[in-house]
């Protein structure tokens, strides 16, 4: 890997997460030199899950309000998701997502299986997403779910049949990355069948 020198970091906010302007100098291929700057938001790491009944054949999702997807089309605004939160307090990947999906799904899982890891937005974004599967049955059910309401979150907790989850994703009503890899992994791997 080619190393930048000469970096320079600027904070330009540091409002919900840290906005970052660096410049750096970089060497390209045929050996020139140039300085570059770039944005870097740094939000922290972050984990998500979907939840699947294998006996069901169902995937549970969340709907949510987006600024930014608003921002560019008030018409996507509302993002149908899997439940995902941000990695805070020295947790692991595990325990936060343990953790969000009671929290905004209302489902008390004991474990969940990492398949992925992924930067969703490398050129502008410092986050990983660490993605996890989990069976899950009624019984699991303890909360109805919804988010934190000292955190604004208004979650709205879906359950569809998996065939109709992807399908949702070829008619543009799924257009999250997150849960379009979790659901396709689902999918690739026949852990659910259409």
């Amino acid at each position: 890997m080619k190393s930048p020198k000469n970096i320079k970091k600027t904070t330009l906010s540091k409002e919900w997460a840290t906005l970052n302007r660096i410049d750096y100098d970089y060497r390209f291929k045929n050996g020139e030199w140039k300085r570059l700057s770039r944005e870097s938001y740094n939000r922290g790491n972050g984990a998500a899950i979907l939840l699947y009944n294998s006996k069901k054949g169902t995937v549970i999702l969340t709907r949510q309000f987006r600024m930014p997807i608003y921002e560019v089309n008030d018409q996507e605004g509302m993002s149908i998701e899997v439940c995902a939160g941000a990695i805070d307090n020295n947790d692991s990947a595990l325990e936060t997502i343990i953790r969000e999906t009671e929290e905004e799904v209302g489902y008390r899982i004991k474990d969940a299986k990492q398949v992925l890891k992924a930067y969703t937005s490398p050129g502008a974004l410092t986050e990983k997403m660490f993605l996890f599967i989990a069976d899950y049955d009624e019984s699991m059910k303890v909360a109805k779910g919804g988010g934190v309401e000292s955190e604004d979150e208004e979650i709205e907790v879906l359950e569809f049949q998996f065939s109709k989850a992807i399908e949702m994703i070829a008619t543009g009503d799924i257009i999250d990355a997150k849960t379009i890899m979790l659901l396709q992994y689902v999918q690739i791997n026949k852990i659910l069948m259409i």
